[in-house]
């Protein structure tokens, strides 16, 4: 069962499914088509269904849906209510390893017998590639299951500009 759910949760479904247990509240279908930025209320209403079939959501008495489980998802990781791609973790951990490179060739700045080797810069520059390569990778995976905050301020920043027309400031 738990790969059936991972093979049916991506793109629009991963990105509903993603809002929903960040809005750590009950949704409506209007909420979900704005935080996902979905093209309209039916979408959000078909990928909410779907969620409901897998078990992942309900519907509470007031008809919006509610997380019933997180769900295992391939590749990325529940930290608190926010997805993360394990690239980044993979990032992290090269990041760390390029610290310690850099320390090692800052000491031998201070420490006059210790003695670098070329191979070891070498060794600096794969890492610095792999952690920028898993950070890159990591961050767009992110970016694609981000869920979107709600539109207030957007909604706000259109208001003040009919506003501003209206007055002709």
């Amino acid at each position: 069962m738990a790969g059936a759910i991972t093979e049916e949760l991506e793109g629009n479904t991963l990105n509903v499914y993603a809002y929903v247990v960040h809005a750590n509240k009950p949704v409506g279908t209007r909420d979900v088509t704005r935080g996902a930025s979905l093209s309209s209320t039916s979408v959000a209403h078909r990928h909410l269904q779907k969620l409901e079939a897998l078990g992942l959501i309900e519907k509470n008495a007031y008809g919006d849906f509610v997380l019933k489980q997180k769900a295992n998802i391939n590749g990325h990781v529940w930290v608190g209510r926010n997805l993360v791609p394990r690239l980044m973790f993979y990032s992290f951990f090269f990041m760390g390893a390029f610290a310690a490179e850099v320390s090692i060739i800052l000491l031998s700045l201070v420490i006059k017998g210790l003695v670098i080797q070329s191979s070891f810069y070498f060794l600096m520059g794969m890492t610095a590639v792999a952690m920028a390569l898993f950070f890159v990778e990591g961050l767009a995976l992110y970016r694609k299951i981000k869920p979107k905050e709600a539109t207030k301020n957007k909604i706000n920043s259109q208001y003040d500009y009919q506003v501003c027309l209206f007055i002709g400031g």
